[in-house]
């Protein structure tokens, strides 16, 4: 063991596109000598580390879930053995990353650690698929949460009635397995059918998809596009700007040679 416990750093990696890595997380990535993370970075930041000093705590082999204690447990003995470690994370650390659960665990054990914010997908998914979550003409409220819970059971810790009544725009993080669920809980709690809604895969990535439709109709939307995780779920009036601006983010997308091949 060290003498003093080298610092962890929490770090957010962007939605995926690697130049869209702040400075510097792409100094750190560098200089790390370890590198544990999750799936979410996206393949072109994780091939950048080299393999050697990468440590995947997101899925298994088997395809389980890393558990939460181990990547706690993992952090720290790194770092007391000296190893300066990069907690990589994909979009922010603190926007549903579990970034303050590891903050917590590594105050709690003494170990220094900094964190180092990033570009979450809550903002920018929609962004780069030419969807505003304000916008002076339609809303001036956003409202973010996740898409695991199930709205259905009788302590979810997300009020989907609330939020259909709020008249801001709502992005749901994690949300296209229960996507059937919380629509229909938005439409129970009063929000109309004809609601606008977008769903964006994968968002600066190579292979991003966007997907659009209204609350009523978003379930067969996904279906026929065949979304996949990850995605992000934007619901409310400004998705329907986006057919103002498709036609030039499609013209870009196939006459810019920096803009990936993306399909906005």
């Amino acid at each position: 063991m060290a003498d003093d416990p080298a610092t962890v750093y929490l770090v957010g990696s962007g939605p995926g596109d690697p130049e869209l890595l702040t400075v510097k997380a792409k100094r750190l990535l560098s200089t790390a000598d370890v590198v544990l993370h999750d799936k979410l970075p996206g393949p072109e930041i994780l091939e950048e580390i080299p393999e050697d000093k990468r440590e995947d705590v997101g899925k298994r082999a088997d395809g389980e879930w890393t558990p939460q204690e181990y990547t706690n447990r993992r952090l720290v003995e790194l770092a007391e053995a000296g190893q300066t470690v990069v907690r990589l994370k994909g979009g922010d650390p603190f926007v549903f990353g579990r970034g303050g659960e590891e903050m917590e665990h590594l105050a709690a054990n003494d170990i220094p650690f900094e964190v180092v914010p990033g570009i979450t997908s809550a903002t920018a998914a929609p962004g780069v698929a030419g969807i505003p979550l304000t916008h002076r003409d339609h809303v001036s409220s956003v409202s973010f949460v996740t898409g695991h819970e199930d709205p259905t059971k009788d302590e979810s810790a997300v009020d989907w009635e609330a939020l259909a009544d709020t008249g801001g725009t709502l992005v749901v993080l994690m949300g296209v397995g229960k996507l059937p669920l919380y629509t229909q809980a938005l439409r129970d709690a009063g929000m109309t059918p004809e609601t606008p809604v977008a769903l964006v895969e994968r968002a600066t990535w190579s292979e991003m998809t966007v997907a659009t439709g209204t609350l009523g109709s978003i379930v067969e939307v996904r279906d026929a596009a065949e979304i996949e995780p990850p995605a992000i779920t934007v619901i409310g009036d400004v998705a329907a700007t986006r057919k103002n601006v498709v036609d030039f983010l499609l013209n870009r997308s196939d006459s810019d040679p920096h803009h990936g091949g993306r399909k906005p």
